[in-house]
């Protein structure tokens, strides 16, 4: 079951006088239970079209489904409320509220969406230990090192239980280490709850735990190697 489908897609910015197409007319279907990374060098096109799966941008022309359903013909509220209840992001930047800990980091998306206090708290509890950070529940960001605070990251976006889990460059402020950790953990999770990961990076470590690998150039996908799971 394709979980998103992007049709034709295009994306023009400009800038006083200057123009620049960030995609030149892409196509792709991701399916249900994939672990994909979009790559290419800076100014590919990859982080754009990160943000068009994850609605956080609109295509110039050209369409983006996310679970059959065409995202470009929904308003600004449809997207929001689509978005919450389907999409998890990740983000380079880590992304936490300062002032609060990692158990009301990881709470934050389900009181959003209305989750009740005991699924809330079974849920977060759940996500914490999924991510080796039960002991570090009351903990505050400036509390925790990067490769914990970037696990923190990655429970609140499998708190709400989503369809798909986007990723920008999830590793970039992370150690050798710390990077592996997190790539393991999203890996296990990908296996354990078949959730959909995607993520833009060009980082080696990164790729070689892709099932498939979608590569842009210039706006455009050139290569795409790999399989989605059966």
């Amino acid at each position: 079951m394709e979980v998103t489908k992007v049709i034709n897609a295009t994306r023009d910015f400009k800038i006083g006088e200057v123009e620049t197409k960030a995609l030149r007319g892409v196509n792709l279907s991701i399916e249900n239970g994939e672990f994909t990374a979009l790559v290419g060098p800076s100014g590919s096109g990859k982080t754009t079209l990160l943000q068009l799966i994850g609605l956080l941008d609109q295509p110039t022309s050209g369409q983006v489904f996310i679970n059959g359903k065409d995202a470009t013909r929904l308003s600004r509220n449809q997207r929001a409320d689509l978005r919450k209840g389907t999409i998890g992001f990740i983000f380079q930047f880590f992304a936490l509220i300062p002032t609060l800990t990692a158990y009301e980091n990881v709470e934050m998306p389900l009181l959003l969406n209305g989750t009740k206090p005991a699924e809330r708290r079974a849920r977060v509890n759940e996500m914490l230990e999924a991510v080796g950070l039960s002991d570090r529940a009351h903990h505050r960001p400036d509390q925790l090192s990067g490769g914990q605070q970037q696990r923190v990251a990655v429970a609140r976006a499998l708190s709400i239980r989503p369809t798909v889990v986007l990723a920008d460059e999830p590793t970039a402020n992370l150690d050798t280490e710390n990077g592996k950790q997190v790539m393991d953990i999203m890996a296990k999770l990908n296996k354990e709850t078949g959730t959909t990961f995607v993520f833009a990076t060009h980082d080696p470590r990164v790729i070689k735990y892709a099932q498939r690998v979608v590569t842009l150039r210039d706006g455009l996908i050139v290569e795409n190697n790999g399989s989605s799971p059966k």
